[in-house]
């Protein structure tokens, strides 16, 4: 399938094919990062963030400037019409008409589908709800085969907030297209959705388990994501898992040789600042994949690759 004009809205939608050609433009755009293009010069993209965001907003627009196209951003709410009660249709109706592409975050589930629905130009999903971040699971695959060379033949444990993140979901559901085996690591209330589950469980070989230390061992990539205080519709729910794991290096002493650790950012205290300094963390690296990953998607929807 094409990717020009097409919307990005789940993982779900692309198949092994469809990542494999993200992850190989990616890498012929990793030279355009210093190099620079026009590419899309006159080409705008419109970011609209009704939450907040650092890595993915920046690395979109920084993604569009480096391939010499321009941005206009709603990143703030409370700046623009939605904060006079103006609906998501009605905003996408007026957007569409200044860019060639959207790409939104929204609190809701669904709202990223009903976006592609809605627009006349292609939407991309920054995070839908607790549902699905799509192009951070690409960005995840990203990582994964240029720091180890491949995605077939390796072994990565999920840990952490399995039931509200949509980090987690998009990356299970993207793995399951490769030779992985998968290790769901979570207290036992943020067990990974059954739906996830049964899916990805259907398509290769996955674990579940609350104990991190017997995992380490036998993985490849350590997968951590933070326990997310804004997506618990009790507090008092999340005051019973808050800190649930914490990655130092006293953790790692178990950890297999070459082992990386991945995270989607921001952390809390889930991993220990001292990690930081070690042959393990990526975390950081994965912030710049991130940025070509996303050059390749704006280019290969907008059809100049």
């Amino acid at each position: 399938m094409s990717f020009k004009g097409r919307d990005v809205v789940s993982i779900r939608d692309f198949d092994r094919k469809d990542i494999d050609q993200v992850l190989t433009t990616a890498k012929l755009m990793e030279p355009l990062t210093k190099a620079g293009s026009e590419l899309l010069k006159g080409r705008i993209s419109a970011n609209i963030f009704y939450e907040p965001s650092t890595r993915t907003r920046m690395s979109f627009e920084a993604a569009m400037l480096r391939l010499g196209g321009n941005c206009i951003n709603i990143t703030e709410p409370r700046t623009s019409s939605i904060d006079k009660g103006e609906s998501l249709s009605d905003t996408l109706r007026v957007v569409e008409n200044y860019s060639d592409l959207i790409v939104l975050r929204h609190p809701l589930e669904g709202s990223a589908k009903l976006a592609a629905d809605l627009a006349s130009i292609p939407v991309i999903n920054a995070g839908s709800g607790s549902e699905e971040h799509p192009t951070q699971a690409l960005l995840d695959l990203y990582t994964i085969w240029r720091e180890k060379g491949k995605l077939d033949g390796t072994k990565i444990a999920i840990l952490g907030d399995l039931r509200y993140g949509r980090t987690a979901h998009s990356l299970a559901y993207a793995l399951a297209h490769y030779d992985t085996e998968l290790f769901f690591v979570s207290p036992r209330t943020l067990r990974m959705r059954r739906e996830v589950l049964e899916e990805v469980g259907s398509r290769i070989k996955v674990s579940e388990t609350t104990d991190i230390s017997t995992t380490l061992p036998n993985i490849d990539i350590l997968y951590v994501t933070r326990i997310q205080k804004e997506r618990f519709p009790d507090l008092e729910e999340y005051q019973k898992v808050r800190g649930a794991y914490r990655i130092t290096l006293e953790t790692l002493r178990e950890a297999k040789t070459g082992l990386i650790v991945m995270h989607p950012l921001p952390r809390a205290d889930e991993i220990a600042l001292d990690v930081d300094r070690t042959s393990f963390a990526r975390y950081f690296r994965e912030t710049w994949y991130g940025m070509v990953v996303r050059m390749a998607l704006l280019a290969l929807v907008l059809g100049v690759v």
